[in-house]
């Protein structure tokens, strides 16, 4: 699928964002000059096609009051993995929750969660929590807490490379 000129208008319309109202797609849809029905059909089409990856929220944690934030990493046993990894994302602490490949002999570790607390004391117990109701205290792990703040965006339209290779997801 190639993407018409509102499809394009549409992904530069929320590349930053959706807009803080109590219909967002609506806004979206007024400044285009298209339905709100409209706007969720593209949307829609254009994450089916692979143009849009995937479709999330970026929160500044910080501006909220959640000094501190860590990802803490496991080696769980691959069959267990997803089973694992669905509990873990159960905890409202939890933003994110996924898979990786390790990286041996370096890191061995293949289940990765963001924890974001207000203090490193909170993040840590909300960890010790997570170990004690998953049974994974006797796993190898890690906790790595952040030292700074990068810049956070949301992810942008990136055009097609002239070698005409998918689109992708540029953050």
């Amino acid at each position: 699928m190639t993407p018409d000129a509102t499809d394009k208008c549409l992904l530069n319309a929320i590349a930053d964002g959706l807009p803080l109202t109590p219909r967002p797609y609506e806004t979206v849809a007024d400044g285009l000059g298209i339905g709100e029905d409209e706007v969720l059909d593209r949307l829609e089409r254009l994450r089916d096609s692979g143009i849009i990856t995937r479709f999330g929220v970026v929160v500044r944690h910080r501006e909220l009051g959640w000094r501190a934030n860590a990802m803490a990493v496991w080696d769980v046993p691959d069959g267990l993995v997803d089973t694992v990894g669905e509990k873990i994302r159960s905890f409202p602490f939890v933003t994110l929750c996924y898979q990786r490949p390790r990286r041996l002999p370096d890191w061995p570790y293949n289940l990765f969660c963001m924890v974001h607390g207000r203090d490193r004391a909170t993040v840590r117990q909300q960890i010790l929590e997570i170990n004690d109701a998953c049974d994974l205290r006797a796993l190898p792990q890690d906790v790595l807490f952040s030292l700074r703040q990068f810049k956070q965006c949301g992810a942008h339209y990136a055009p097609a490379r002239p070698d005409k290779t998918k689109h992708r997801e540029v953050a």
